[in-house]
């Protein structure tokens, strides 16, 4: 997962509303959205080389996601020792009942066992960032916020862009249409053919490449009735593979 986009208690309708693609190598094995049969309250794409998944919601409304974080500057002592899936840290969360602070806290003694990292955890009302490089956690204010392969709202222009495509697509809107959040999401660069892959990763929402690329694209929202929208498309190199659509309520 590449970028997020999200607007939290910041929507007179939505407590959450929030798009997200994940950049991925085209032949990686990978399941599309769906409720797992080991985890039946758990909705998540999964990732079938290493099990785990990039982002994902449970039937009684916790909340995670990831990015990778790449930072050339990062001490050589704070990086990965053992690699670890990163994907086994959303999953893990998504099937524990730990609060946010205890997983976050438990995850720092292990931080050195994973490559770089963002994970963003909690629920529709409380979300916290984790960035195991910078090993800072934060707690998520209400407003409208960007994650990419940094920190949190660091302004590449993906990220810069995609916060301002969110709150174009959803401002006058009091239920906003997927459809125009799908819109800003899945156009690539027009020029994308000449503009080198890095340059893509900080400047594209939308990345293609000969054999990476944007694999999936994500909306979740969460009405102040705790009513949850999951829509997930899905891509190869030239063209849409699926769409899937889940609603349902959060358990209290």
């Amino acid at each position: 997962m590449c970028l997020l986009n999200f607007r939290f208690h910041d929507h007179p309708e939505y407590k959450l509303i929030l798009t997200a693609n994940r950049d991925e190598a085209y032949d990686r094995p990978t399941a599309a959205a769906h409720f797992w049969e080991d985890a039946p309250t758990v909705l998540a794409g999964r990732d079938l080389l290493k099990m785990g998944t990039w982002l994902g919601i449970t039937k009684t409304g916790r909340f995670a996601a990831l990015t990778n974080f790449h930072n050339s500057k990062a001490d050589a002592k704070e990086k990965s020792i053992y690699a670890h899936s990163r994907g086994n840290i959303v999953r893990d969360y998504l099937t524990s009942d730990t609060s946010p602070e205890a997983f976050i806290s438990a995850l720092q003694e292990q931080r050195l066992q994973f490559d770089g990292f963002n994970l963003l955890i909690g629920d529709a009302e409380e979300l916290f960032h984790y960035n195991n490089v910078l090993n800072q956690t934060s707690f998520v204010l209400p407003g409208t916020h960007g994650l990419s392969n940094d920190t949190l709202d660091t302004p590449w222009p993906k990220v810069t862009r995609g916060n301002e495509q969110l709150i174009q697509a959803t401002q006058n809107n009091a239920l906003p249409k997927t459809e125009a959040l799908f819109s800003f999401l899945t156009t690539p660069l027009k020029e994308k053919a000449s503009v080198p892959l890095d340059q893509q990763e900080k400047e594209a929402l939308f990345i293609q490449h000969s054999l990476y690329g944007t694999v999936s694209s994500t909306i979740l929202m969460i009405d102040r009735f705790n009513k949850v929208t999951f829509v997930e498309r899905r891509f190869d190199q030239t063209k849409p593979l699926e769409e899937n659509h889940f609603h349902f309520n959060i358990i209290e």
